[in-house]
């Protein structure tokens, strides 16, 4: 069944318009709250940006968390609090397995190894993927089209692809700290 007759039928033209709309222009608070109520996360300021596709169980998303601008977060994750994601970001809760009697890559593994956990404070910027089983540590810091398929320890800084661990943040001072990086002047 399509999610329009699921839902009261096909939209007429004007109804299509201002979805259409609200879905490609409305990347602000309001609206990215009222986003993720729809989705079925209701913790408190949980923000839901356009375009981005959340298809996990429950209210599995903690407060003050926002999903950034066309991300994909699918399968069995559970992500803290005052977690940022930005655009683009995949992350993924279980593979497909592939069948050697049916030749085919079309079953799901185990949800539970492949739950990924994503601790409260942690950015993950833009185009970041996380692979099924990983845990991201508190406030830990994924740079910019990372592929992370380890864990990450608390106030790591992870980089690359696949994902290295590159630096770490001072949870005293927010400073960061670069391993094997000479300081040079700009």
């Amino acid at each position: 069944m399509s999610v329009q007759k699921k839902h009261g039928g096909e939209l007429s033209d004007d109804e299509f318009r201002k979805f259409t709309l609200y879905c490609n222009q409305s990347n602000n608070y309001e609206d990215d709250t009222k986003r993720a109520e729809i989705l079925g996360q209701t913790n408190e300021d949980v923000r839901i940006a356009p375009g981005a596709i959340v298809r996990i169980k429950g209210n599995q998303i903690g407060k003050k968390t926002y999903v950034g601008l066309y991300s994909y977060v699918n399968g069995n994750i559970e992500i803290g609090e005052n977690v940022l994601i930005g655009p683009h970001a995949n992350i993924v809760g279980s593979n497909h397995v592939y069948n050697p009697i049916k030749d085919d890559f079309s079953g799901r593994s185990d949800e539970a190894a492949g739950k990924v956990v994503i601790e409260d404070g942690v950015w993950l910027t833009g185009g970041v993927t996380i692979t099924p089983g990983c845990t991201i540590g508190k406030c830990a810091l994924i740079c910019a089209n990372s592929v992370v398929t380890k864990d990450v320890p608390a106030y790591g800084i992870a980089a690359g692809t696949p994902a290295k661990i590159i630096g770490s943040i001072d949870p005293e001072t927010g400073k960061y700290n670069w391993f094997n990086r000479e300081e040079k002047d700009a």
